[in-house]
């Protein structure tokens, strides 16, 4: 980010502001989605995370922090909108049709990537923004304490715990079911 930027957008500056917001909404979109896993809620997180950073960009005291800052941010918002979801039976599976891949290679990438769905849904929403911040983003584990407002050591036990489960989760898919006929 612009130091600049972000100077102008703390005295009222509204382009300045969009501009921050025009050049972080992909990657904000990206972590709520992979975090809320619901792209409504995401939109919603995102949409709200940077209303909040408009009407409390004056107390950022760091603007060299505005990118970690808008990230605790949006986990806070990707908490509150997991809170507040309804329920809804809506299933995605977003493709990306690739036609210079051979078919057997692209049917083992959608069932990689099904296969880490599925792991990802059977983590809790706190696991889940551990796992995109270290993992997508790559941020230091301090980083990632920063921006979810826990200790190290936990964010380290649940980086440690997640990635178990997504292991777990993955190794429980891919046995085979046992049959269930019995003889007669």
């Amino acid at each position: 980010m612009s130091r600049e930027l972000v100077v102008r957008a703390q005295e009222g500056d509204h382009d300045a502001f969009a501009r921050l917001a025009t050049s972080s909404i992909g990657r904000l979109n990206a972590v709520a989605r992979l975090i809320l896993r619901d792209t409504a809620l995401a939109e919603d997180a995102v949409q709200d995370a940077l209303v909040e950073a408009w009407r409390n960009l004056r107390a950022l005291r760091d603007p060299d922090r505005f990118d970690a800052w808008l990230n605790r941010l949006l986990v806070r918002a990707c908490q509150d909108a997991w809170r507040r979801r309804s329920r809804r039976a809506l299933v995605e599976l977003p493709l990306k049709a690739d036609n210079d891949v051979p078919i057997g290679d692209a049917e083992s990438r959608i069932a990689a990537a099904d296969e880490l769905e599925r792991g990802l849904r059977r983590l809790t929403l706190d696991q889940r923004a551990v796992v995109v911040l270290a993992m997508y983003l790559e941020l230091p584990l301090a980083e990632v304490a920063a921006t979810t407002g826990v200790p190290v050591g936990t964010v380290k036990s649940r980086l440690n715990r997640s990635i178990s489960a997504l292991r777990a989760s993955v190794e429980a898919d891919s046995r085979q079911p046992i049959s269930s006929e019995h003889p007669a």
